[in-house]
């Protein structure tokens, strides 16, 4: 097991329907439960849930206030209030890097007091619980503020253009006013990487008019148009994800579009571009055809993983030249999760994939384990570096809701199901400096776990109910009622159906029992008045059924053939027939009322977009959480607006 710092356990933070709350265990040996010292608040009303990168204090909101706690000092200490923030209406909460503040961001709104909206993004000083800047920031996607890792530099885009506070020694001040900008287009994204005081940063600028979108690495202070470190060109890209490395020296780029304009694919086009310091640029080659999944990077900082490609995706290892370092082959995979020492990797298929997890061991490159873990919204690795906890949380999935803990072994160490009638809407591991955890050391040694309360589905190939009985060595026909053949009915003695199909189908199950029961029978005898037969009674009675049940297995054979040469002619008349209309169809296309123009066709769909849209800001102002897509959908309105002006105003 992990070393760790004495007395370091970390609370799981729980944020459900009916409360907040941390739990806690006791080492591997104990499940992890709520302790009597650690916070509880009951409320119904909590959207956000925030642990600072030190684990120093811990964030939430309950529809009243936002509160911060200070972190126990030890396993029996307390958590007490640090502040409370006048924010009832928080959505998402955001620490700064070493934790001295947090970000608060709620829904755009605007009132009769104020038209023009109040700010919706807040800093606030986590010592004193003062707020230190305010602004409006409409984007839901990519709301945060970027930080140096020494939060000495303070930076966002603000309609394109990217603005730097310098904070220096009296913060208060820093955040007063700007100290340097980048001009840029609508639509441009800035992000300071980590690591390196002052800082590098990136900073994309869509294309527009054919031109293409670029991506531009600069030095802090110096933002000069020609004292760039390295850019990055490149077409089709609505939107772009920039991740940094641990040490700030090499970035990604994932780019993606909004739709395919080939049509060759639903997701649209996504692309990977790597960003160096020292001035590398190149794009991360990948070898099958489809969307990217996912990319991440090792906490080592010299290694990332790409999963992509249509199902079954490929998941490949790439070094900082975007050399193929392993190849993790094929599978039902859109996840990669390293754990905080970059030692160990999950792939894993979540979402609609059915939550096939594989643990390898990245130095030795061997899959150390497979596991089932159905119906998972959230993943996170223990910072230890050994265990992991998967959860089903709502809105996502409201039935079955719940966390588990294995330790990469795939033995199951905890399992905890919630109530019926409450829901689990978010669950957060507390975060520790660097240095706390040591390394773990990677053992192919199965660890002992518990056994899981949930039903595991069957892996036994579906049977059906005649192939049951041919396994076991019995005649279908004798256990089962033959199927019926449209248009067809069974009689004996040449006797016809009713008048209408109740009647034909009365007849026909008659008909089938009294066969059926004649052949079982013997020729009438009841078979608990027969006595056993013998030698050869035996035989006898076997040929007497077989006489008696041929004249009827014959007919119905010559019934059956010519039920199927008559359901044959039928569909061939009503291919021709279906031939003939589509043919007069696209030769009097008004007869049917269709001659739309092409102009019209687009205006109804662009029409449909902005009521989708519509609809989706209904829901988002009721305070329901959007998926990524939708909330892109969104941000589409005013191009749709000005593709459906620019329809009707045409000739």
């Amino acid at each position: 097991m992990a070393a760790a710092a004495e007395g370091v356990v970390p609370t799981l933070a729980i944020r459900s329907s009916v409360a907040v709350e941390l739990w806690s265990s006791g080492g591997s040996k104990l499940p992890y439960e709520h302790k009597p010292n650690l916070p509880r608040e009951e409320t119904k009303n909590s959207r956000s849930i925030c642990f600072s990168p030190d684990g120093r204090y811990f964030a939430f909101s309950n529809g009243l206030v936002v509160k911060v706690l200070e972190a126990g000092k030890d396993q029996n200490g307390t958590w007490p209030i640090q502040c409370q923030l006048p924010r009832p209406k928080a959505f998402y909460l955001k620490f700064s890097p070493r934790g001295n503040y947090l970000c608060t961001w709620e829904h755009y709104a605007i009132t009769k007091d104020r038209p023009e909206g109040a700010p919706n993004l807040l800093v606030y000083d986590v010592a004193t619980g003062n707020e230190v800047f305010a602004i409006v920031q409409k984007n839901q996607t990519d709301w945060e503020p970027s930080w140096s890792s020494d939060e000495s530099i303070f930076a966002m885009v603000v309609g394109g253009e990217a603005l730097f506070y310098d904070l220096g020694p009296d913060a208060i001040k820093g955040f007063a006013s700007t100290t340097r900008t980048i001009g840029g287009s609508r639509g441009g994204m800035l992000s300071l990487g980590p690591g390196h005081c002052p800082p590098f940063l990136a900073f994309y600028t869509p294309g527009a008019k054919g031109a293409p979108s670029m991506c531009k690495l600069y030095k802090y202070p110096a933002l000069g148009q020609n004292q760039t470190v390295a850019c990055k060109s490149f077409f089709q890209a609505d939107r772009v994800e920039m991740l940094w490395n641990k040490r700030g020296t090499g970035l990604l780029l994932l780019t993606s579009t909004e739709v395919d304009k080939t049509g060759a694919s639903y997701y649209g086009n996504q692309a990977v571009h790597f960003m160096a310091t020292k001035g590398d640029t190149c794009s991360v080659p990948l070898s099958k055809e489809g969307p990217v999944h996912s990319v991440k990077w090792s906490p080592k900082a010299n290694e990332f993983v790409v999963v992509y490609g249509y199902m079954p995706s490929k998941a490949a290892l790439y070094n900082l030249k975007c050399d193929v370092v392993f190849d993790f082959g094929e599978g039902p995979r859109n996840c990669a999760y390293f754990n905080p020492f970059g030692n160990l990797i999950v792939l894993a298929g979540f979402g609609n994939l059915p939550g096939a997890v594989e643990v390898w061991d990245v130095s030795k490159r061997e899959k150390l384990a497979n596991l089932k873990c159905a119906d998972t919204t959230f993943f996170e690795w223990h910072p230890n570096g050994e265990w992991f906890v998967t959860a089903t949380t709502a809105p996502r999935l409201r039935i079955s809701n719940g966390f588990k803990v294995y330790h990469y072994s795939g033995a199951l160490l905890h399992e905890t199901m919630w109530p019926t009638g409450q829901e689990l809407l978010g669950i957060e591991w507390q975060q520790y400096p660097d240095n706390t955890f040591t390394e773990p050391k990677i053992t192919k040694a199965k660890h002992e776990g518990i056994k899981s309360s949930q039903p595991e589905a069957s892996k036994k190939a579906y049977t059906p109910p005649h192939l049951r009985l041919l396994k076991e060595g019995k005649n279908p026909e004798k256990y089962l009622p033959q199927p019926s053949i449209p248009g067809l009915t069974l009689t004996t003695g040449g006797g016809a159906g009713g008048a209408n199909n109740k009647s034909k189908n009365k007849q026909q199950k008659r008909n089938r029992r009294d066969v059926v029961n004649n052949v079982n029978n013997g020729g009438g005898v009841a078979a608990s008045d027969a006595a056993p037969p013998t030698g050869e009674d035996q035989s006898l009675q076997q040929q007497q059924q077989q006489q008696q049940a041929a004249p009827f297995n014959k007919s119905r054979q010559q019934q059956y053939h010519q039920a199927r040469q008559h359901q044959t002619e039928n569909a061939a008349d009503q291919q021709q027939q279906q031939r003939n209309h589509n043919h007069h169809q696209q030769q009097h296309p008004q007869a049917n009322g269709q001659n739309i123009s092409e102009k019209d066709r687009k205006i109804r769909s662009v029409a449909k977009k902005l009521s989708d849209i519509k609809k989706l800001k209904a829901r988002q102002g009721q305070g329901e959480t959007l998926e990524l897509n939708q909330l892109n959908k969104i941000e589409m309105e005013a191009r749709y607006l000005d593709e459906l002006k620019a329809l009707k105003l045409s000739a």
